[in-house]
């Protein structure tokens, strides 16, 4: 029997993926053969198409399959932790893209970035994380930082914490980040108290609280915007 022959049948498959990404770009790719792509280096020997596309249905785009949680992933049949594994380093390394693209930059200017980035990095988290980005006196952003995580609906917030970090890093102002693994962005009573007393401790520092962003699964929402704060 001929090489030819005995070759699995997405070897040619997995060319012409490749053919056309060189070719015409990732523009000219469905979302799931963009996970193909990340798949094969993960998976060598086995069709990943079927396995791309139960992903796809299952969160929902290629974005949402990068940002979701190990244990989820591997619910899906024929994942197993290298190729989850894998795909959760394209997400860090989309996130680092992400970054990049805010950091160091005044806030104002960058908005939208910033918004994104905060999505890409809170969107699909399964627990709530509290994050705060802290900005200089130019409202540059100079630090981004997990404060606290905690359970699916609550996470425990120290203003104190908050501020002593922010005096650490000679910050002049901070955002304050939070998820809504709910996936409803909607701000909460608590949400509410608790950006008042960081405001009210950031203030006799002479410390700004720009805004508090609240990610949810679709949406992202401002407490500013809100007129919450």
């Amino acid at each position: 029997m001929s090489e030819k022959t005995t070759k699995p049948h997405y070897h040619g498959h997995r060319a012409r993926l490749r053919e056309r990404f060189e070719a015409s770009g990732p523009d000219a790719l469905a979302d799931y053969e963009m996970l193909e792509l990340i798949l094969f280096r993960a998976i060598p020997r086995r069709d990943v198409k079927g396995m791309a596309k139960s992903l796809i249905a299952q969160f929902g785009g290629f974005a949402e399959v990068l940002g979701a949680p190990i244990a989820r992933l591997a619910e899906v049949s024929g994942m197993n932790d290298t190729s989850a594994r894998e795909l959760k380093i394209i997400h860090a390394a989309a996130l680092r893209v992400h970054q990049a693209g805010v950091m160091h930059r005044p806030v104002v200017s960058s908005w939208t970035a910033l918004l994104d980035y905060c999505r890409a990095a809170l969107a699909q988290e399964t627990t709530e994380q509290f994050r705060v980005l802290f900005l200089d006196r130019k409202n540059r952003l100079i630090g981004d930082e997990v404060q606290s995580r905690g359970t699916v609906d609550h996470t425990p917030v120290y203003p104190r914490e908050v501020l002593r970090r922010a005096l650490e890093l000679g910050a002049s102002a901070v955002i304050l980040v939070h998820n809504h693994p709910s996936g409803d962005p909607t701000p909460s009573k608590g949400d509410i108290d608790m950006t008042r007393e960081v405001i009210t401790a950031a203030r006799a520092l002479k410390i700004t609280v720009h805004d508090h962003i609240i990610v949810g699964r679709e949406e992202v929402v401002s407490l500013k915007a809100l007129g919450l704060m």
